[in-house]
C-alpha cells in the first residue's frame, strides 16, 4: 500500500482579515500616507532640532528591539531608518516628513536605541538625558511608539521611559507598544505577552507586530494616521443607552 505524497507547504501569505469597506479604505489611506515618509534632518542634540508646526510621532526602544525594521515596514521602504550593524551606534534623532502630494502634515522621529552594553556609560547617560528632555518637552509630540521584544518583555529602561511620559499620557499624549518579532512566538505565548504588557503599559495600546509576517502592520499604520489626523476621525458610535442628541 502506497501512501499519498504530501503537497509541499504553501509559501507564507498574509492571513485574511475580515474588514468592512470603510475599514479597508482607512487602512489603504494610512499605508499610502506612511509610504510618503522621507528624510528631513538629523540632530545630535535636542536644541539642534528644528521647530516644526506639525504633529510628531516618536519611535523609541532598546537596541535590537527591531525599531528600524518596524519603521521601514510601516513605511514600506527598505532603508528609511538605518539599522546599524553595531546596535547602539546611531546616536542622532532622525526626523522624517510624511504627507501626500509632497506636502508634509506630520513628522516621524526615530530616537536612538538605548541600553546596548557596548556603548560607553557616558554616552548612555547623555542619551538618557536627551531622550528624557525630548519626551517631556517637545511641544509638537503627539504620540510615542515603544518597540519591545516580547521574548524579554519590558525592561527596567523601558519602564523608566514609561514613567517619563506618564504625565503627558495622562494629558492626552498617545502611546503604543509594538511587540516586535511576534513571529517568533507561539499563539499562546503571544496572548500571554499581550496580557502582561497591557498591565505594564498603564493605558497605552499594545499590539503584536511582525515585519516578516506583516502581523499588526495595518492596525498600527491606521492608528498612527489617526493620531496625526484627529480632525478626520469618524464620529464615535453612540453607546447603548445613550440618548440621541
Amino acid at each position: 500500500m502506497t501512501t499519498p505524497s504530501r503537497k509541499p507547504a504553501a509559501p507564507f501569505s498574509r492571513p485574511a482579515v475580515a474588514v468592512d469597506g470603510a475599514a479597508a479604505e482607512r487602512i489603504r489611506i494610512a499605508r499610502g500616507w506612511l509610504h510618503t515618509a522621507h528624510f528631513l534632518t538629523s540632530a545630535p542634540q535636542l536644541e539642534h532640532l528644528p521647530s516644526l508646526e506639525l504633529p510628531e510621532i516618536a519611535f523609541v526602544g532598546r537596541s535590537n528591539a527591531g525599531k528600524s525594521t518596524a519603521i521601514n515596514t510601516l513605511t514600506q521602504q527598505t532603508r528609511l531608518a538605518f539599522a546599524s550593524k553595531t546596535p547602539g551606534r546611531t546616536q542622532h534623532i532622525n526626523l522624517f516628513g510624511v504627507g501626500k502630494q509632497k506636502v508634509d502634515d506630520a513628522v516621524l522621529a526615530d530616537l536612538p536605541g538605548y541600553g546596548y552594553a557596548a556603548v560607553p556609560r557616558e554616552a548612555k547617560l547623555r542619551w538618557q538625558r536627551v531622550m528624557g528632555n525630548y519626551l517631556m518637552t517637545r511641544e509638537t509630540l503627539r504620540g510615542v511608539v515603544l518597540m519591545c521584544d516580547p521574548r524579554h518583555g519590558l525592561t527596567e529602561l523601558d519602564e523608566i521611559l514609561l514613567e517619563v511620559i506618564r504625565p503627558r499620557v495622562e494629558q492626552g499624549l498617545k502611546f503604543l507598544v509594538l511587540l516586535t518579532k511576534a513571529d517568533k512566538l507561539t499563539r499562546s505565548d503571544g496572548a500571554k505577552a499581550l496580557s502582561i504588557v497591557r498591565l505594564q503599559a498603564g493605558g497605552g495600546e499594545v499590539k503584536l507586530f511582525s515585519a516578516l509576517k506583516q502581523q499588526g502592520v495595518d492596525e498600527a499604520a491606521e492608528l498612527l494616521w489617526r493620531w496625526a489626523h484627529p480632525q478626520d476621525e469618524p464620529p464615535a458610535e453612540p453607546k447603548e443607552g445613550d440618548s440621541p442628541p
